[in-house]
């Protein structure tokens, strides 16, 4: 392979200089060193693709290293020349990953056959490496998972606006993942070192939410035995992140807007105001128009928390997406739940791709972990995926009353057909009937 770097490291000089001639003349680029230690500085600083060392070597031998190059992390193949007494000790290195062996005296049309296909195996490893970190780049961000147009649009938002100060509203359905852009925001902002608070609007009652965002000074009220800080108070320096805020009351939103703008509240039962350094990302899964509309989200708070608004696509619109979500969540469940899976089906990816799945991201990884738990082979399958009441009516054929035995009949042999995915023989056996009386009632059903 014309242009791949060799190191060659033997202390007899003539025999290093002679192989080095004939790769150069092979047209390999080829360097030597006359000792272990000369070597290792050598791998150190350049990339080579293969390594030539003899076994017996001053100040470092081949064994050392090759041993020191895989402990930091130098993955250039190795091939160890040895003489016929030390044939043991190659073996050994090729256990632990060297390419091969050479013995001498040198057998150079060997030599001449190992170099290009250990090259080779270089470059094929190199460029996987390469690829996979390529496809981490482009796949993952913080901590979402994302190639499809859709959620690059929102990566390059999260990039733009994290430097700022500005509040964000975060607009999607349920379980798109409106806290992970919020954490990223967070992450990639100045603010990272401080807290991140995260507190859901649509969780707790009218009273319970104000002292959750304000918190409340000892006696407030009944039961308020102690001082307790608020959502406000515990994110000063860092982000306060709002889940569902449509959801607030309005004089809730009406406490909070004023809060917001000037950065300063009261605990409740509290007479001084506390001054805070927060950023507020919101999110909600309502149609904002509608909301608005509605009268659930006040026009004055939207406004102020949409200086930059995000919008997260939902997970039906993700096309791309949906395989590396899938393929994510399976490697992280099969580690948890010390099951060995080789990933799904065709029919599981091609259920995956095509499901509605209007919990979103949240609903996918649900029904992963729970393919996981299921699963008895070593491939995800269809039937692990479904929910388990689709799984149960996809056994179930309903007559409405009224219908003739004939109508029945046609019902629950077209049922069990497609129960057993168009296979006309094993509908038959479940049915317990002929081939040819279920094709022919299909046939005059579907006239």
């Amino acid at each position: 392979m014309p242009g791949s770097k060799v190191l060659i490291a033997d202390d007899e000089k003539n025999v290093a200089e002679g192989l080095q001639m004939i790769l150069s003349e092979d047209g390999y680029e080829a360097e030597m060193a006359t000792d272990g230690k000369e070597a290792w500085e050598k791998v150190q600083g350049n990339e080579f693709g293969l390594v030539l060392a003899d076994l017996k070597m001053p100040k470092l031998d081949g064994l050392e290293l090759f041993a020191k190059m895989r402990e930091n992390g130098i993955d250039s193949e190795f091939i160890m020349i040895t003489g016929e007494a030390s044939v043991d000790s190659a073996v050994e290195a090729m256990r632990h990953g060297a390419y091969d062996y050479l013995t001498k005296p040198l057998d150079l049309e060997r030599l001449k056959a190992l170099i290009p296909k250990a090259l080779e195996k270089y470059e094929v490893r190199t460029a996987n490496l390469q690829l996979q970190k390529k496809l981490e780049s482009l796949t993952k961000y913080e901590d979402m998972i994302g190639q499809s147009e859709e959620m690059r649009e929102v990566f390059t938002v999260i990039e733009a606006v994290a430097p700022s100060n500005a509040s964000v509203l975060i607009i999607g359905e349920s379980g798109t993942g409106k806290e992970l852009v919020a954490r990223a925001i967070h992450q990639k902002s100045t603010r990272k070192k401080g807290p991140f608070i995260a507190l859901n609007c649509g969780a707790f009652p009218r009273e319970i939410l104000e002292n959750e965002l304000f918190g409340h000074e000892k006696g407030a009220f009944t039961g308020a035995v102690a001082e307790k800080a608020g959502a406000f108070e515990l994110a000063d320096g860092g982000t306060l992140f709002l889940d569902e805020v449509a959801e607030m009351e309005p004089d809730v939103q009406v406490k909070f807007l004023r809060a917001l703008e000037q950065r300063v509240f009261r605990r409740l039962g509290g007479k001084k105001e506390i001054s805070v350094d927060i950023r507020v990302i919101a999110a909600t899964n309502k149609n904002v128009e509608k909301a608005l509309k509605d009268g659930d989200l006040r026009e004055d708070l939207y406004h102020r928390l949409a200086v930059i608004p995000v919008t997260l696509p939902p997970l039906r619109d993700r096309g791309p997406d949906l395989k590396l979500l899938a393929q994510e969540f399976l490697g992280r469940f099969a580690k948890e739940h010390d099951k060995k899976l080789e990933g799904f089906t065709e029919g599981a990816l091609e259920y995956i791709q095509t499901y509605s799945w209007r919990g979103n991201v949240r609903e996918l990884k649900n029904a992963v972990e729970r393919a996981v738990i299921l699963a008895k082979v070593e491939r995800i399958e269809v039937a692990d995926l479904k929910p388990r009441q689709a799984a149960l009516e996809e056994r179930e054929a309903r007559v409405p009353v009224g219908s003739s035995l004939e109508e029945a009949e046609a019902i629950v042999m077209l049922k069990t057909l497609a129960f057993a995915n168009g296979d006309v023989k094993k509908a038959a056996s479940i049915l317990g009937c002929t081939q040819k009386k279920l094709k022919e009632t299909v046939a005059a059903a579907v006239k």
